[in-house]
């Protein structure tokens, strides 16, 4: 099923796997995911399961829209609406009320993870672009972090748009794909998946199956010619040699 949940990042930790081997992963606790609408194509032109996530917010903090939306769907009110995609077929057992855990998920699975990355303000092009620095003395009494030319001359007599410069970083929404799930724990409703996600502790995150992933079958019958490849001192020594 390519349905998600929206989830809270925890922090991140490390694990060991069945033969020893440690492993990175961050925490990602599922919050109350209630299923609101299930929208259809004969209705909608496209298939979809709307959820709403976390306590009811204040009233004040609710407009009548928001209001009458979970009113009609008779869903208690959450923070955000998100939506997740329906391929053929799928969606007959989800219906407005529904709530979605972490059980959506199995361990090995690959998932992308996406959430709003830490802001960092203004920012100039060594922090920003990971420019290198002009030298620090030889002359060279003010331009130490500056971008250097950012041009031509009359000819085109301007900057060319996607230039990198100086400018805001951060505060924007990154997806990281193809994270392995490596622990799912419904008792506490948390997910361990492998790797670092998107943005800082306690933020929002939203976990979907792989849109990329390879199909269970290609990667099973692929695992073990990697494997092989690795381990053989052969392959080693023909890619050197390249």
């Amino acid at each position: 099923m390519s349905v998600g949940l929206v989830g809270r990042k925890c922090g991140m930790t490390r694990i060991f796997r069945d033969n020893g081997d440690s492993v990175p992963v961050t925490v990602i606790e599922a919050l109350p995911n209630r299923v609101t609408t299930v929208k259809t194509a004969e209705r909608d032109g496209y298939r979809a399961v709307q959820v709403t996530v976390g306590p009811a917010p204040k009233a004040a903090r609710t407009t009548k829209a928001e209001a009458g939306h979970f009113a009609k769907s008779n869903v208690d009110p959450g923070q955000g609406l998100y939506e997740f995609r329906l391929a053929e077929g799928e969606g007959a057992d989800l219906a407005p009320g529904t709530e979605l855990k972490v059980d959506l998920f199995q361990v090995g699975q690959l998932v992308d993870v996406s959430g709003t990355t830490k802001g960092k303000g203004y920012a100039g092009v060594i922090k920003r672009h990971n420019f290198s620095h002009q030298y620090m003395t030889h002359g060279n009494s003010l331009s130490h972090r500056a971008p250097g030319a950012i041009g031509q001359r009359q000819t085109p007599g301007r900057v060319f748009p996607g230039k990198r410069m100086a400018g805001h970083l951060g505060n924007e929404k990154v997806t990281k794909i193809n994270l392995e799930v490596i622990k799912v724990d419904a008792e506490r409703n948390l997910l361990l998946v492998k790797g670092a996600v998107p943005g800082s502790e306690n933020g929002r995150v939203v976990v979907r199956p792989g849109v990329k992933a390879a199909p269970a079958g290609k990667a099973a019958k692929a695992a073990p010619a990697a494997k092989a490849a690795k381990a053989d001192p052969a392959a080693k020594a023909a890619k050197a040699d390249r």
